[in-house]
């Protein structure tokens, strides 16, 4: 019979339904029985012990609330009676051991990857335009009009045939109730045209809204970013649109390229709209030179390399009371195997860290790293809590609804994605990523805005978990959905990629479908799977803007 509950640690006084379970039903665990209070839903908790008022809950073996009322043994913990509480932390000895996984299954595997001058080696090879500041956004739109065409990029969708189809409706005198309840045809995507550069994967254009009218710390940090995207393992070379006057300077740029990259040789093309002139002669020259571009970036084919080239990012989005159990530990897994095979991955999203600071901050290489990790966790919830958002407001409605009751839950299931192994490094946004191992990220825990400051710091595979479902992409990295639990991931399976509801129904444990992960990442590196965020062109980029407008 299918196990109805579990515990996800032995210390933990809660208990997860892993089904719908019923007011007064009876449910076994360990030779106990629990009569339940009222309705559980599947993903939510109930008390295992009788929790009186201020009882601490814990689960994954930390604290992560305490009772607002009396909790009986058998009850929901739900918003009504549990409020967040984490437990405090301070730098404390170092808890570096590690027992690295089995990795004989491969370590002889190669993915195959572009190979940059560096040392470096990506999982795609784009070409990208980029603005200095948002009044260039228009100029871009210009050019991926020109361009994205011509070069047999495009891929068009099958919507506008629904379109047309309410249009004749219409046009035959249909009134409001037809046109609602029409049988219309179902849009497919359709592959892309024929490519002129069968070795480049794309144009992409970074639009985005910063560059002037902010502090000089945003000015600073967009250039960083930006330095990060054109330095990319997986970037060919990039054009630069600039209006001249805006914060972001291009000397700016070039300095934070300079930093990540010292001997930095890809083709770069900065054009400066105030010192050109018109309009006609800037955009024909931005398309002169990028295609002049695309002609040395196709130079450049796949080839073998190590699996410890490989760098993942770990994020999750729209999770659920499943994820903490399924998904994350699932690539946790996968992290750890990669590190055991030299590679790098990155950990972010800093608020749904919270609550499991002393166990991050014990597996810190040495003091300085904790320290720095500490260091940044304290600034950033000061920062929070002076706008009236501390780290326990974090928590969506989503969130909520399907489990996370609270910050400190949802972040120590969060958390799991990283794994076991020592945090190698901590990295302030939006530093570069320079050692293998575990890297830790200061990013806000909004999907899009850590994904995209992940990708800058050299991420060239994104893992990202879901529950709930979410249609996040990256314009150069690719980035793999996880699903939490099986209805999910048959419901929406157009954007999700891969299903760890297998672990919730007992047919699969955590190590082998981090395995099996791995091995889906090898091939996707390779080149071999297009993930539905890239088939999607689920081109998701936010910058993250930290500073007032001025």
């Amino acid at each position: 019979m299918k196990q109805k509950v579990l515990k996800v640690h032995p210390d933990d006084n809660v208990l997860v339904a892993l089904t719908d379970l019923q007011q007064g039903e009876l449910v076994a665990f360990n030779g106990e029985q629990y009569e339940l209070k009222e309705n559980i839903p599947a993903k939510h908790k109930f008390a295992q012990v009788d929790l009186p008022q201020g009882s601490e809950v814990i689960m994954y073996g930390v604290l992560v609330g305490k009772t607002q009322s009396d909790v009986a043994k058998g009850a929901w913990l739900s918003t009504a009676n549990l409020k967040h509480a984490a437990s405090s932390f301070t730098i404390g000895e170092r808890k570096t051991s590690w027992t690295p996984p089995d990795v004989s299954k491969f370590e002889s595997k190669v993915f195959y990857g572009y190979h940059r001058s560096d040392g470096s080696v990506g999982t795609a090879n784009y070409w990208l335009v980029i603005p200095m500041v948002f009044c260039e956004n228009r100029n871009l739109e210009v050019l991926e009009d020109a361009l994205v065409d011509q070069l047999g990029y495009r891929k068009e969708k099958g919507y506008a045939k629904q379109a047309k189809q309410l249009i004749d409706l219409y046009r035959s005198g249909a009134d409001v109730n037809t046109i609602l309840s029409a049988d219309l045809s179902i849009a497919e995507i359709q592959q892309e045209s024929k490519r002129l550069f069968k070795n480049v994967d794309g144009v992409k254009f970074l639009t985005h809204s910063g560059g002037c009218g902010g502090t000089q710390q945003d000015a600073i940090a967009l250039c960083a970013l930006l330095a990060g995207y054109i330095t990319h393992p997986n970037v060919a070379g990039a054009t630069v649109l600039s209006l001249g006057c805006q914060h972001a300077q291009v000397r700016i740029l070039e300095e934070e390229i300079r930093k990540r990259s010292p001997h930095f040789d890809k083709p770069l093309y900065v054009l400066e709209q105030q010192k050109i002139g018109t309009e006609p002669e800037l955009i024909s020259l931005a398309i002169k030179q990028t295609f002049a571009g695309l002609i040395q970036a196709d130079q450049c084919k796949r080839e073998p390399a190590p699996l410890s080239k490989l760098c993942i990012g770990l994020e999750c989005g729209g999770s659920d009371g499943f994820s903490g159990i399924s998904a994350n530990p699932a690539i946790g897994y996968t992290s750890d195997l990669l590190v055991a095979l030299g590679g790098s991955v990155i950990l972010a999203e800093f608020p749904e860290l919270c609550g499991v600071e002393q166990n991050i901050s014990d597996r810190c290489i040495d003091t300085a790293t904790a320290e720095r990790f500490s260091y940044l966790m304290k600034v950033y919830s000061e920062q929070a809590e002076a706008v009236g958002s501390g780290f326990d407001m974090n928590p969506s409605p989503g969130n909520i609804k399907d489990g996370l009751i609270t910050d400190a839950i949802k972040s120590a299931g969060a958390a799991k994605k990283g794994g076991t192994s020592p945090v190698m490094d901590v990295l302030g946004y939006p530093d570069k990523v320079t050692k293998p191992g575990l890297n830790l990220l200061c990013t806000p825990g909004n999907d899009v805005e850590s994904t995209t400051a992940e990708v800058a710091a050299g991420a060239t595979v994104v893992l990202f978990t879901t529950g709930l479902g979410t249609p996040t992409g990256n314009p150069i990295a690719p980035v793999v959905k996880v699903a939490s639990n099986t209805t999910l991931y048959q419901r929406m399976h157009d954007i999700i990629d891969l299903n760890t509801g297998t672990i919730i129904e007992g047919e699969e444990t955590i190590e082998q479908a981090g395995e099996r992960i791995l091995d889906y990442v090898i091939r996707v590196a390779s080149g071999e799977v297009e993930v539905n965020a890239v088939r999607l062109e689920q081109d998701d980029f936010i910058p993250w803007k930290r500073g007032v407008s001025l």
